[in-house]
């Protein structure tokens, strides 16, 4: 073997070691910026959740920061045309466009790991804008607590910024304006279930709700023509469990579809890995419940 056939076989076992592992690699540095400090956490957890309907690991993504409400930007991802081929069994409708997310943050804001939920929710074949309420990003609980009062004195505020992000969905090509739906955790629970009741006029197809308060009024809750997903954990403090079955109680009276779940021996964020009550395995099956939700409501 001669120098120059040595070389070219060595590059090409580099080539195929890269593009075996560039996928993970490009999921995780979709986020820029993203620290080291958090990476750790928040990388785990997608390497867990990718584990869910993972036949769809290799699908590559494009992102970009967009505005969407007057000066506010939101993180936009969607797969690439090139690497989604379009099946009877995918999220792609008969002209190739997708269902899209709304995608709400917790009281931290608009962070690496929201956005890193936005890529792999991306790679099941969605548009997902994660939006920004605080336009700015909490870096300690006090922080997050005047943001989240913030808003909570000024909910208008709020409710405009998540229906400009729906229209803002609503005018891509490449969505289906009949398929979007929204999906927050904890404060952005709250605030997903708070777009359902204000989208009378512009319905969802449905509404995901991670550990939200919730509402029990039902005259309110009769608003909701579409399907609800609610997770929820059986010791969380801030969310009785008596108030998730009231919650799902009225929402069985008016005839709204719904999916109301409540894990066992788990606190109120389980699913945040860089909290203290993280639980991986109920927030892997809960993430896998959340899939099969919005690929039977979108898909």
């Amino acid at each position: 073997m001669n120098k120059i056939t040595f070389l070219v076989v060595i590059v090409s076992i580099i080539i195929i070691i890269h593009s075996v592992t560039l996928p993970l690699n490009n999921f995780i540095l979709l986020v820029e910026g993203e620290e080291q400090s958090s990476a750790t956490s928040s990388s785990k957890n997608i390497t867990d959740l990718l584990k869910v309907n993972n036949k769809n690991f290799n699908i590559q993504l494009e992102n970009k920061t967009i505005t969407y409400f007057e000066n506010v930007s939101g993180y936009l991802v969607h797969p690439t045309s090139v690497s989604y081929i379009p099946t009877e069994n995918n999220n792609t409708s008969s002209n190739n466009k997708f269902p899209a997310i709304v995608m709400i943050h917790e009281w931290w804001g608009l962070n690496d790991n929201i956005k890193n939920m936005a890529n792999l929710l991306a790679k099941q074949g969605y548009v997902v804008l994660a939006v920004d309420l605080f336009n700015e990003v909490a870096t300690n609980p006090e922080r997050a607590s005047e943001l989240t009062k913030a808003i909570r004195g000024n909910p208008d505020n709020a409710i405009s910024n998540l229906k400009s992000a729906v229209q803002y969905l609503k005018s891509l090509p490449n969505v289906n304006p009949d398929k979007i739906a929204s999906l927050g955790w904890c404060f952005g629970g709250q605030q997903s279930l708070q777009l359902a009741l204000n989208s009378e006029e512009n319905p969802l197809a449905a509404t995901v709700i991670y550990y939200g308060s919730l509402v029990t009024d039902p005259e309110q809750i009769s608003k909701i023509k579409w399907p609800i997903l609610g997770i929820f954990g059986s010791q969380d403090k801030s969310i009785p469990v008596d108030t998730v079955n009231q919650f799902k109680e009225v929402l069985n009276t008016k005839g709204v579809p719904n999916e109301i779940h409540i894990y066992e021996g788990v606190g109120h964020a389980f699913a945040n890995p860089s909290g203290d009550n993280y639980a991986p395995d109920e927030t892997r099956d809960a993430w896998e419940k959340t899939i099969t939700f919005l690929n039977k409501y979108l898909g």
